[in-house]
């Protein structure tokens, strides 16, 4: 008679359990001390696999599309340096530079207007004159802020130039020094 070695045996217990390791780990984080757990929750939490189970009715059918809130457009659309620069040749686009005085001083896309994040009022932009307004910074970050001050004023997505100056640098696109 051969005798099995503890360790073993409990290897073969476990075994079949071993997939679902990673989603008893993640169950078990998510538990803490129960009364802890009491005092922090506002609201009931919804039952396990909820998420799961509306995200696979999510296109189920013309009906249920009703049921399924719709995802809202982004108010940010992003421009890549050529296309930016195909619409400048075009004409028809308001280039608004948010970047601070520093920044601009050394250099700026040609034809761009100056109004730096800190003193970004959409109000201020003025009525709408037919051209298109793009936004843009050194990387995208603040131009994205301004986009959204300007889209939640406007209600409208707001165009904005991916990566910034920088990138427009990069693309080889031409850049003057303001005087």
């Amino acid at each position: 008679m051969t005798r099995t070695r503890p360790s073993h045996h409990r290897t073969l217990l476990l075994a079949p359990a071993l997939p679902l390791a990673p989603v008893l780990l993640a169950l078990a984080a998510c538990g803490s001390d129960k009364g802890e757990a009491r005092e922090r929750r506002e609201a009931p939490a919804a039952p396990f696999g909820f998420e799961l189970a509306m995200a696979g009715t999510a296109g189920a059918g013309a009906d249920d599309a009703a049921a399924v809130p719709a995802a809202s457009p982004s108010p940010l659309v992003t421009l890549s340096p050529e296309e930016l620069a195909a619409r400048i040749a075009a004409g028809n686009v308001r280039l608004i530079d948010v970047r601070t005085d520093a920044e601009v001083a050394e250099g700026m896309i040609p034809g761009a207007e100056h109004i730096p994040l800190d003193r970004f009022d959409p109000a201020a932009l003025g009525p709408d004159d037919g051209r298109a307004v793009v936004l843009y910074c050194r990387s995208d970050r603040r131009s994205a802020i301004a986009g959204a001050k300007l889209a939640e004023a406007t209600g409208e997505p707001v165009t904005h130039l991916e990566g910034g100056i920088l990138a427009w640098e990069a693309a080889g696109q031409p850049v003057e020094k303001k005087p």
